[in-house]
């Protein structure tokens, strides 16, 4: 009587449920913070690329002022005023005619979102600068 009690006792220790419900909310809560924690990086990303979007326009639309003669000084050197003023790095400022082309960084999370802004006339239309 005895030997088959240990025997007994292992098995309902083996087949026993109590507790398995604590494993499963630590399990659902697991995937719950991995899921938010993705959309936090998801939601970053995107702040970056329109953080980068804004100081790209903002910077391409102060060169062409610069280019055309509304504004004074020299048109990538402003650029690159208005991207920093605006949290972002210059990449590229690139002058066309009375066209402007400015590219825009930020960084985020180890990578960069990086973003082009154009000014000036529409591609194909001859315009003299002034």
């Amino acid at each position: 009587m005895t030997a088959s009690r240990p025997r007994h006792f292992a098995r309902a220790a083996i087949f026993d449920d109590r507790g398995s419900g604590s494993v499963l909310a630590l399990g659902i809560l697991s995937a719950v913070l991995a899921l938010a924690a993705g959309a936090f990086l998801v939601v970053g990303a995107g702040a970056a690329h329109a953080r980068a979007a804004a100081a790209a326009d903002l910077a391409a639309l102060a060169a062409a002022d610069v280019v055309s003669g509304r504004a004074p000084g020299v048109p990538c050197d402003v650029a690159e005023s208005v991207v920093e003023a605006n949290g972002a790095g210059l990449v590229a400022c690139d002058q066309a005619g009375v066209a402007v082309t400015v590219t825009a960084a930020v960084p985020y999370a180890g990578l960069s979102a990086s973003v082009s802004g154009r000014a000036g006339p529409p591609r194909g239309v001859e315009a003299s600068p002034g």
